[in-house]
């Protein structure tokens, strides 16, 4: 019972009052998001820049980059809106390119937040870096070393796969059917050889594929593993229960072509190609068996519990994989189809 003169608040007003304090926190949060510095050389002398910064800090930002002293600004800035942020660009005349150069981020420590670096050189190297307040420069390194193309493009490798939620699903749909011992490692190897395949196939040029299509037939690989894991009254073995590791080599060529879309956005090193593609591949396959560990540890944990789990539990994980590809399939296939598209997806 309220107390006299004391008024409660309507819900509406607490809707409104976390509606505010939800936006400001989002406002808070993109005013320190980073900002994006990327420099793409097309050509000997010629470089694109796209500087991208929060729409919420561009406007009274003290935040702006300095070019090299060899490089000179050709033609107008433009500007233009991106999602929250807003992205000018220009050219640059470098002469001798930018290798070698000293990039500077002017403001990094008024700003309060970090900045990245993308750069994509004319001899096909792919340089990523984070500009911070105490260190807001950067020097375009010579032409790397074959530890230095195995130790980024592995680190590459091992980051797509753990960012890749997609091919994780797949991975734990794999562990899930197939449980373990040597059937899950030779199904996992199956998968690993067939994605190395169609990889290397693609990215040199073998194979040339529209990534849209591969990445609606990603989701429908782990739409059929779903299906595998579900409760059937009268279960008879099927193909994927007698030979796993055929059916992993299988959607392992699928794969593949997805992680060359990926690898195709970093670009290879011209001379370097096959050791990078080799070292992207290990990154993978590292952070593949990283992830089959945790799995693996997780169900053990799980089963050791002292809890009667109902049984209906066992069917969770297979149900929720098929959900989610079902509805990445579709988005995906109408992302791939001319004229077809779901707003904001």
């Amino acid at each position: 019972m309220t107390q006299p003169g004391i008024r409660t608040a309507h819900p509406a007003r607490w809707l409104f009052a976390l509606w505010a304090l939800l936006a400001w926190g989002a406002a808070w949060s993109h005013a320190f998001a980073p900002a994006l510095l990327e420099i793409r050389e097309t050509g000997p002398g010629h470089a694109l820049v796209r500087w991208k910064q929060p729409a919420i800090r561009a406007l009274g930002s003290g935040l702006f980059p300095i070019m090299p002293d060899n490089c000179h600004e050709r033609g107008e800035h433009h500007t233009d809106s991106e999602g929250t942020g807003v992205v000018e660009s220009w050219e640059l005349e470098c002469a001798g390119g930018l290798t070698g150069h000293r990039l500077r981020l002017e403001g990094l420590a008024d700003s309060q937040a970090d900045a990245l670096l993308r750069l994509a050189l004319a001899d096909g190297r792919s340089v990523r870096h984070v500009l911070t307040a105490d260190h807001p420069e950067f020097q375009v390194p010579e032409r790397e070393g074959a530890l230095d193309v195995m130790a980024g493009y592995g680190r590459i490798g091992f980051e797509h796969i753990l960012g890749g939620i997609d091919h994780l699903l797949f991975v734990l749909g794999l562990v899930l059917l197939v449980r373990g011992g040597k059937r899950l490692l030779w199904t996992v190897t199956a998968f690993t050889v067939g994605h190395s395949v169609t990889l290397a196939l693609a990215v040199l040029g073998f194979v040339h594929v529209p990534q849209q299509p591969i990445e609606a037939g990603i989701a429908f690989s782990i739409y059929v593993l779903a299906v595998e894991l579900a409760p059937r009254s009268e279960r008879k073995p099927s193909l994927m229960d007698r030979f796993p590791w055929l059916i992993a080599g299988l959607f392992g060529l699928l794969h593949g072509l997805g992680f060359a879309g990926a690898l195709a956005e970093v670009g290879l090193p011209e001379g370097e190609i096959p050791l990078a593609l080799f070292a992207f591949n290990i990154g993978i396959e590292a952070g593949q068996l990283a992830f089959v560990g945790v799995v693996l540890l997780v169900l053990a944990g799980v089963r050791a519990l002292p809890v009667p789990w109902p049984g209906l539990v066992a069917h969770v994980p297979g149900y929720a994989l098929g959900t989610v590809a079902a509805f990445w399939f579709f988005q995906r296939l109408a992302a791939s189809l001319p004229g077809l598209g779901w707003p904001g997806l």
